[in-house]
């Protein structure tokens, strides 16, 4: 079905992997498209609990498709293509935890959809950069996102000067959450994922789409509406399992709902 990207789809840990090394996994609109396309199938599996993204080969992403920039006569795509903003919007609605698996260099755009990612495990040797300055750009797009996570100033630095960032330098940053050596990789990830499958899925549901939701209101606006989602959560019986779980000294059961 997918001709940019490959999709395990067996839960409670799902993977979709970046799949065109031999092109640097750039990022596009076929591959955009498909990406949305996984994602909502993904949504409407129960049995999933948890999604990575990943890239094939030496690298995570290099960024945008830089050849599909170049004008050329449409084709025919078994799968709607889309945009970042589709692609972004749908990684936030999704109820489901996101974390990207960096394999190697993340780049560009392929930097954007890392950090649109809801936690990043990174190899000690992939590097980070916002390099379109070098071709005459500019990461409009992924700026929505970067400027969510990292400060103004740096920011500014990587987008003004191309200069990409060592692991440990975009741990410090906080553009990433955990570094690790290579051979480490997938067994990180691999921790963190069944961690994350194993808490209830319907409060991490709710708590997902309120933590975006809400980042960019006002402040009372902001607060309302977090307190009628509360509401909401302590009205699942998956919050009812948890605290009796507590209290009853017990693992919980959850029900997802």
């Amino acid at each position: 079905m997918y001709t940019t990207i490959l999709v395990d789809g067996a839960g409670p840990v799902a993977r979709i992997t970046l799949n065109r090394p031999e092109k640097r996994n750039p990022i596009g609109l076929e591959t955009c498209g498909e990406l949305v396309h996984a994602l909502e199938a993904l949504r409407q599996d129960p049995a999933v609990r948890v999604v990575v993204i990943t890239g094939a080969g030496a690298v995570f992403s290099a960024g945008g498709d830089l050849g599909a920039m170049q004008p050329a006569a449409p084709a025919a795509a078994a799968i709607k293509p889309a945009s970042l903003v589709e692609l972004f919007t749908t990684m936030h609605e999704l109820g489901k935890p996101i974390v990207a698996m960096v394999n190697g260099h993340a780049l560009a755009g392929g930097l954007g959809l890392m950090v649109a990612c809801d936690l990043v495990v990174a190899s000690d040797a992939a590097t980070f950069g916002t390099t379109e300055i070098q071709v005459g750009l500019w990461p409009m797009m992924i700026t929505a996102e970067i400027t969510r996570n990292i400060g103004r100033k740096r920011t500014l630095e990587m987008m003004l000067t191309g200069r990409r960032l060592s692991a440990a330098e975009a741990l410090d940053a906080g553009l990433v959450n955990k570094v690790v050596p290579a051979a480490e990789l997938e067994a990180a990830t691999a921790a963190l994922t069944a961690e994350l499958a194993a808490k209830s899925p319907a409060a991490v549901a709710l708590g997902l789409r309120a933590f975006y939701r809400s980042q960019d209101m006002e402040f009372e606006s902001g607060l309302r509406y977090l307190q009628g989602e509360l509401g909401r959560v302590l009205a699942l019986e998956d919050a009812a399992e948890g605290i009796a779980a507590f209290l009853q000294k017990r693992p919980p059961v959850w029900k997802g709902r």
